[in-house]
């Protein structure tokens, strides 16, 4: 009954979190802890059922993560392996690669200090295995509450759809990528023609070391020579990072109408850490997914839960570094 009680609590928190602004991590450990504390819960009331039926569910509740897990660090690597073929050897492009080598090393230090008993070796593995359950569970709380988010549709009209750069090909050519988030801001724009209301579009992207011209302009272009109309675009074209985007963007809606509300279009991928930050730099709007390669967002997610990670990097190193003090404390008493 207790854990119930601290999962329907941690659900009211979400839920109030919500209401208040979707746009906030907390939420998301709100709802992972309520489902964790339900799943206790319900663990909880396995020897109330018949003895067969509770050898099941031990076997199940067994196997389940340890073939999960398997699969999952098989997957990584192999997606880090099509990211390297198709998009190159870059740091970025080997996350996934990595993670999955994490994992399996993991598995390893795990098997080695059960096959060898090593107290010490022991520790080390309940350490690591500590550290590595804390950074899981974020990013199992960032991943699911990411995909709900980017359900969230806002129905109101606005006065601007913004769309974040993300790079050019080859110096001024506009990217699939970047592509997918035009269109899904046009489509945006044209659902609020629908409804009698003609937002201004901004496309928000500065010019790089490498760009023959800012992403913006490009952008721009992009949708005028789609039959987009002209006179509904305005370019930001000094930003470099999503931050500069925002804080610029949110400049020249302001200078127009200092009570306007905005939509932001981004890839799916990167749309709750584009909300995050809109929360941070105080823009008035959420922000929306467009579509990403499938053999993309293995990497992207990861990098973006890894920019999200260090941005309360004081809390989240406070309590790894917590688990491991703890562990060479466990580990001086042997």
């Amino acid at each position: 009954m207790f854990a119930y009680l601290v999962s329907a609590l941690f659900f009211v928190l979400f839920l109030v979190g919500l209401l208040r602004d979707r746009r906030r991590f907390g939420n998301a450990v709100y709802l992972g802890l309520a489902l964790v504390a339900l799943a206790v819960g319900l663990i909880g009331e396995l020897d109330r059922l018949p003895h067969p039926f509770v050898v099941a569910v031990a076997v199940l509740l067994l196997l389940a993560p340890t073939v999960g897990v398997l699969v999952l660090a098989g997957a990584l690597v192999s997606n880090g392996v099509t990211m390297v073929r198709r998009e190159g050897i870059r740091p970025a492009n080997l996350l996934s690669l990595l993670a999955g080598l994490t994992i399996v090393a993991v598995i390893a230090l795990l098997v080695t200090a059960l096959v060898t008993r090593s107290r010490t070796l022991i520790v080390v593995t309940g350490t690591v295995a500590l550290v590595v359950g804390y950074v899981s569970f974020l990013l199992l709380c960032f991943v699911g509450y990411a995909f709900l988010y980017g359900r969230l549709w806002v129905r109101r009209s606005v006065d601007f759809v913004v769309v974040l750069g993300s790079g050019l090909v080859g110096g001024r050519t506009v990217p699939p990528l970047l592509a997918s988030r035009l269109d899904r801001a046009r489509a945006i724009f044209e659902a609020q023609v629908a409804r009698g209301n003609r937002p201004v579009l901004i496309t928000s992207g500065g010019r790089g070391p490498d760009e023959d011209l800012p992403e913006s302009h490009a952008m721009a272009d992009y949708l005028i020579d789609r039959g987009f109309p002209a006179d509904r675009v305005v370019r930001e074209d000094r930003s470099r990072t999503t931050e500069e985007n925002l804080l610029l963007s949110k400049a020249i809606m302001t200078a127009a109408n200092p009570k306007y509300r905005c939509l932001i279009v981004t890839n799916n991928f990167h749309a709750f850490r584009a909300a995050l930050t809109a929360r941070r730099t105080g823009v008035r709007g959420q922000v929306v997914g467009a579509p990403t390669a499938s053999y993309f967002r293995p990497s992207a997610t990861i990098r973006e839960f890894v920019a999200v990670f260090l941005s309360y990097k004081v809390v989240n190193f406070g309590v790894c570094l917590l688990i491991v003090a703890s562990g060479v404390a466990a580990w001086l008493r042997l």
